[in-house]
This record gives C-alpha cells, structure tokens and sequence, in this order.
C-alpha cells in the first residue's frame, strides 16, 4: 500500500479518535451525535435537531477543546521526537533526553511561581517562556558538547543531556522547596494533565503549532540526506551545521509549548515516531505526518484512559504514557543490541 494512502487512512482512524473522546466521559454521548454537533458549529447549517442543549454544551465547550490540545500537544511531541531521533541517529533519543522538555519546565515553573508576564506577549507568556528556556537547554548542551569533543559525536551531546536534566531537575527540587505553598499546584501541572484546558489554550497552542510544523517539513529532504551520514550530506551540498541548529529550534519551538500548556508528557515522542517508521519506512515526508498523527491519537487515548479510569478523580496522562513508554523504552534498547 502506498505512503499517502497509510497516511489518509490514519487521518481517518484519528478523526474517529477525536470523536471518540470527545463522546466519552461521565456522560456518554453518541459518536454521532458527536459528530452532528462538531459538524454544525463548524458549517453554517442545522444538525443537532432532537440533541441536548446540555450535550452541544459538553461537546463543543468542555471536551472537545480538551481532545484537541491533546491531540495537538502529543503530535508535537512525536514530531519533535522524529526530528531530534533523525538529527542524532539515535532512534532512543528524545527531547526529554536531550533536556529541553526539562528546560521548558524549569521556565514555565518559573512563570506560574512568579506570576511574570512577558511584556506585549501577554497570554503568550508561558509558551514563549518554555522555549526560550528549551531553548537555552539546548544551547547549553550543544556548547559543553563541543568542548568535551571537538567531533560533536552524538553519544556525547546524547550523555551531556541527560547529565544536564539531571541538574535541572535539582533546580525544580529547590524551587518546590522554596515554594511549599505551591508546591501542589505545580507536582499536578508537572505530571500532564489537560484538565480544565479550553479553546483558549488550543488558541494559545496553534502559533507555535505551525512555525515548528511549517519549519520541520521544510527540512524533510535534508534529515533523509543526513541518515546517510555528514560527510555524505555535505558532499551533496547540505550545510549539515546550519540544518542541524534550525531543527533544534524548530523542534524546541513544539516541544517548549507543548510542555508549558500540558506539563511534562514523557515518551510519546519517544513511542510515535518508532511505530511511524514501522509503518511508512524511514522517508521523511511521510515519517513527520505520521508521528503527528500517531501521537496526537496515543495521547488522546492516554488522556481518555486517565480521566474515565477512576471516575470522578483523574489519573496524570503523564503516568499513563509511561505505563506504556517505559516498556516500549527496554524493548527498543534491547532490541537494538
């Protein structure tokens, strides 16, 4: 079967997922009813003839805003997790990783504890605050890279990150301590949740969305060119050094908002761009939409698992896709050997 044609038919299975979350919950909603609703708010014509005022309401302001900030913020982080994979050569590389999901932690925390707004950015606050701080993770990491060694091996920018994340970890740890009255407010928002997260967010969301998306297809030919090596890619005419700093940027630019607005997800773009590879080869034109599709459904499924599993409470997402990820971590690795 052709790439396009897998593609489609996941874009398909996503929409279905979409509205499968958006239906299910403490009060169960037809798919189609569902569908009816989103349908008629969306087009200028009258579906929802015989359907609750009260389920139009649950749909369109409370759950369905909710599926897609989940949907938007997993596929990011799948596409940040390709990206950073490719990059490295290193299919157990990540974000997380390589620290900057920790940095955009550190400086959303930061914002949340002092309550400081970015001035003429305003709401943008956060977001913007997670990847400048992902941001400068990265550059740290890269910069002692170079230092430590002159080749920039992979294995030494890979092992320079998480030494790093552990450091700034440690920072989260004061800051909690130094915050106590805070201190769960800030636990809950670090495990994932999307919990009372409405169309502003997903509003919030969608400008990073797109410079990162936008900036990442951009390079789809250059990351197929550097998985034959840099030597090759130069050969070719690709600025290895310049292609590899702008995925950084464009790769932080998601992950940095999508960590401010959801909290610190783990191993979705860990999982997500893997299975895209199983399923559309290693080319990069199909491997990015993939891993946006793949992950903005595993994450979907995730967040419906943990509001729906010990109902009323709700579980963190971030527990759920580790459950999942953790596993998935130990058979790549071993895998591997």
């Amino acid at each position: 079967m052709k790439n396009s044609r897998k593609i489609l038919i996941g874009s398909v299975l996503a929409a279905v997922i979409v509205c499968a979350g958006s239906s299910i919950g403490s009060s169960n909603i037809r798919i189609y009813d569902t569908l009816r609703i989103i349908i008629e708010k969306i087009l200028p014509i009258s579906l929802t003839e015989g359907i609750e005022p009260r389920d139009v309401s649950i749909v369109w302001l409370l759950r369905l805003p909710r599926v897609l900030l989940a949907f938007i913020v997993g596929g990011s982080l799948a596409m940040s997790g390709a990206v950073i994979q490719s990059v490295l050569k290193n299919h157990l590389a990540t974000p997380y990783i390589l620290g900057v999901s920790s940095g955009a932690t550190l400086g959303s925390a930061l914002i949340m504890l002092t309550g400081f707004a970015i001035p003429l950015v305003g709401g943008l606050t956060m977001p913007v605050a997670g990847f400048l701080f992902g941001l400068l993770t990265v550059y740290i990491v890269v910069s002692f890279s170079s230092k430590l060694d002159k080749t920039m091996s992979n294995n030494t920018i890979i092992l320079f990150g998480m030494v790093f994340t552990l450091f700034i970890s440690a920072l989260l740890t004061t800051l909690m301590a130094l915050y106590r009255e805070e201190l769960k407010s800030l636990i809950t928002w670090q495990m994932g949740s999307f919990a009372l997260k409405g169309w502003s967010y997903v509003r919030v969301m969608l400008p990073f969305f797109i410079i990162g998306t936008l900036g990442i297809i951009r390079y789809t030919k250059e990351m197929d060119i550097l998985t034959f090596g840099e030597d090759q890619a130069k050969s070719v005419g690709v600025e290895t050094e310049k292609v590899r700093k702008h995925l950084f940027v464009f790769s932080t630019i998601l992950t940095g908002a999508a960590v401010s607005l959801s909290g610190t997800i783990g191993f979705v773009d860990l999982i997500a761009p893997h299975m895209a590879r199983k399923i559309v080869g290693s080319n990069h034109r199909y491997v990015i939409p993939m891993s946006f599709i793949l992950g903005g459904s595993l994450m979907v499924v995730a967040d419906l698992i943990a509001r729906t599993i010990v109902s009323p409470s709700e579980l963190p997402v971030g527990a759920i896709t580790a459950l999942v990820g953790a596993p998935f971590f130990a058979w790549v690795y071993f895998g591997k050997r």
